[in-house]
């Protein structure tokens, strides 16, 4: 069995990891095992938002046949880069930023086709919260053609709060919905901007676009609704579009 580099196997080797900061996306657990250092793990990962989720050791054995102590991390294989510290940066550079917000975009093959978009079409970050989205992985990466290799991607814990966080920053945010009356091209993408897109079955959530202060549309003539990842490359091109002007 070929050794993965994105595992962490074992309890030590876990509660270390948590320890060090070390982000951690998934923890899975063996689930007729319970003792008191799985039941502190799984209070540090609740206290995190990293997922956990409960499987056969069966499981366990096919991602490490030993040493896995009826628990195992998956590690990100890229390294997120903090919201709070990137804005500031953008700013210096003298240029307005340009950031989107994923909330609830869960299909592995459209967050890597966003990504690859973010990448092409100099989208400065690619923001996701800890839960409820895509999880970075072999076929994400695969699928985005590298780019979330070198793209920065902010995961965050609390998606409101950190549009909330963008907005105090004086980012505009545009959210993008086919409920909307405005078109994307009556953004001035010129100004600093956050582009949210919602998941493909529920939209945008209430709370975010509440928060919003654009709703806007791809305009068209056929069906109701584009993909995500579609719509996203749509979007992004309009604001580079205007910004290279």
């Amino acid at each position: 069995m070929a050794k993965r580099k994105d595992l962490i196997k074992g309890i030590h080797a876990i509660e270390e990891a948590i320890a060090s900061g070390h982000p951690l996306i998934k923890v899975l657990i063996q689930k007729d095992i319970r003792n008191s250092s799985i039941n502190e793990i799984v209070a540090q990962c609740r206290k995190g938002n990293t997922r956990i989720q409960y499987v056969p050791k069966e499981k366990l054995n096919r991602l490490s046949s030993v040493g896995h102590q009826g628990i195992i991390a998956m590690t990100s294989p890229i390294e997120f880069v903090e919201l709070e510290l990137l804005i500031p940066v953008l700013y210096e550079r003298t240029k307005a930023p340009l950031v989107c917000v994923l909330d609830g975009v869960t299909d592995v093959r459209n967050f890597g086709a966003i990504a690859r978009s973010v990448a092409f079409l100099d989208v400065d970050a690619l923001i996701i919260p800890s839960k409820g989205s895509a999880e970075i992985n072999e076929e994400a990466i695969k699928t985005s053609s590298g780019a979330l290799l070198k793209i920065n991607v902010c995961r965050v814990n609390e998606l409101t709060e950190s549009i909330s966080y963008l907005k105090h920053c004086g980012l505009q945010i545009i959210a993008a919905t086919e409920k909307a009356k405005d078109t994307v091209g009556q953004v001035d993408f010129t100004l600093p901007s956050c582009i949210v897109l919602g998941a493909e079955d529920t939209g945008i959530s209430l709370s975010i676009l509440q928060k919003s202060d654009q709703e806007v549309k791809i305009p068209g003539t056929g069906l109701d609704s584009l993909n995500v990842s579609v719509s996203a490359g749509i979007v992004f091109y309009e604001a580079s579009r205007q910004r290279s002007k």
